[in-house]
C-alpha cells in the first residue's frame, strides 16, 4: 500500500484511517520460505504530527512455519502494532525515524520487516515437541523408534563401563 505524505499535510484533517488487507507473497527469511495462510489485515492510522508523519497500525495474520525440531508444518497467528515514525527533513538525526527521500511510500516493506521481527528464533509446533530421531530420522511425535538413543560421548564411554560393573 503506498501512502503520500502530501495528502496529510496539505489537509485540514491530518489523520487517515487505514484499513485493509495484503496479500503477502511468500518471503524467504533465513532459508525457510514463510506464507501467509491468510491475507494480512492492517487497521489504524497514518497521521501528521509535529512535522513527522506517524504510522499506527495492528497487523494480524496466519502464517506457515516449519518446527525447528521436526520440521512439521504447523501454522502460527501473529497479532502485532507497528509503530513508525517518517521524516523527508534531512536535519532529524533521531535514529527512530525513518527517513524518505520521497512523496510517497510503501509500507508494504514496513509490516513484512515488523512481521519477520515478530517470529520467534526457535519455532516450534509446541512446546512438547519431541523432534526427530538422530539416527533414523522417525518424528517421535507421531511413534516411537527403536534406535539405541544413549546418547554417549565417545570420550567418556570408558566411565559407563565402570558404572555398569
Amino acid at each position: 500500500m503506498i501512502l503520500q505524505f502530501s495528502d496529510l499535510i496539505s489537509k485540514r484533517e491530518r489523520v487517515k484511517p487505514l484499513d485493509f488487507t495484503l496479500d503477502l507473497d511468500a518471503f524467504n527469511y533465513e532459508g525457510e520460505s514463510i506464507k501467509a495462510v491468510e491475507p494480512v489485515k492492517v487497521k489504524g492510522k497514518f497521521s501528521f504530527n509535529e512535522g513527522l508523519l506517524e504510522l499506527d497500525v495492528d497487523v494480524e495474520t496466519v502464517l506457515e512455519l516449519s518446527c525447528s525440531r521436526c520440521l512439521e508444518i504447523f501454522s502460527y497467528p501473529i497479532h502485532i502494532s507497528v509503530n513508525e515514525r517518517f521524516t523527508n527533513n534531512l536535519s532529524d538525526e533521531d535514529d527512530d525515524i525513518i527517513f524518505v527521500d520521497s512523496d510517497t511510500i510503501d509500507i508494504t516493506e514496513i509490516i513484512v520487516n515488523n512481521i519477520i521481527s515478530a517470529l520467534p528464533i526457535k519455532r516450534l509446533c509446541n512446546e512438547n515437541c519431541k523432534g526427530l530421531c538422530q539416527q533414523c530420522g522417525t518424528n517421535l511425535n507421531k511413534k516411537q523408534c527403536s534406535c539405541d538413543n544413549n546418547d554417549i560421548d565417545i570420550r567418556l564411554a570408558k566411565l559407563n563401563d565402570l558404572f555398569s560393573k
